[in-house]
């Protein structure tokens, strides 16, 4: 593996000092350009660690850094200019227009009032032709169904032109069709992506590598093959799970049952 464009050393979290763990100390490192898939049961703390990678809580102990710097050694402005984050559940209530929610990803780069400029015009254009919202950019945020308002926050997220993009499941609320776009453009952007996600084929199809969470535990850590066995899946999830072989034998499929 080429060097570590994120590092997490000995991360932990929990309320405040007083309490237990919600995250137990964990560490991993991840390349440039790899998308890093997190994996768990609900409760498993998959939404605990990515607010800590996005800094919306600080770390009870431990690192993290990207691109070589810690990014609580940065200021807030230069976080949002590398690091940019898509939350599961968004806000219905934007007086928004699309167009308008997605030039709000170029806040980052302005100083003061100052007015959008042509570069930031190019890159809202292009998030917005990336996430097939040409016919909804005039529409109020408020009027859109849960899947396209997802689309609108990642094409937002893409608009800040980050190092690292945080997606906490970015295909909830979407339809099949949308699911299977949002993970063509996973799989095709030039970024450094770490993602939760519920469906483990699709994590399997679409990530380099696997973070498997249980009870905020890391079970492992490594690629898909390997992370994603019926052992360690059966494991996290408590149910019966075997891989079968796709007639391709370049793919496998997880099936799940649950125990007798």
């Amino acid at each position: 593996m080429s060097a570590a464009f994120v590092s997490v050393r000995d991360v932990s979290w929990a309320p405040d000092r007083k309490s237990s763990l919600v995250l137990q100390p964990l560490s991993f490192e991840l390349a440039a350009g790899q998308v890093l898939g997190v994996v768990g049961a609900n409760g498993a703390g998959k939404s605990t660690l990515l607010r800590l990678l996005y800094r919306f809580n600080k770390p009870m102990s431990g690192q993290i850094c990207v691109g070589g710097d810690d990014i609580w050694s940065l200021s807030a402005k230069v976080t949002a200019q590398r690091v940019a984050a898509v939350l599961q559940e968004q806000p219905t209530d934007f007086a928004l227009k699309v167009r308008e929610i997605v030039e709000l990803g170029r806040t980052p780069y302005r100083s003061g009032l100052a007015a959008s400029g042509e570069r930031d015009r190019q890159v809202v254009d292009r998030a917005i032709r990336a996430l097939q919202l040409d016919g909804l950019a005039g529409r109020l945020f408020g009027t859109l169904s849960g899947g396209e308002r997802q689309r609108v926050m990642v094409a937002r997220a893409l608009a800040q032109e980050p190092e690292l993009l945080i997606l906490d499941e970015p295909t909830n609320h979407l339809d099949i069709r949308h699911q299977l776009e949002i993970l063509k453009l996973i799989e095709e952007l030039d970024l450094t992506i770490i993602t939760s996600l519920h469906d483990l084929n699709m994590a399997a199809q679409v990530c380099d590598q696997i973070l498997l969470l249980d009870h905020g535990q890391m079970l492992g850590f490594g690629a898909p093959e390997q992370i994603l066995s019926p052992a360690l899946v059966s494991k996290a999830f408590q149910v019966r799970t075997t891989r079968d072989q796709l007639m391709d034998r370049q793919h496998s499929l997880l099936t799940f049952d649950l125990h007798s």
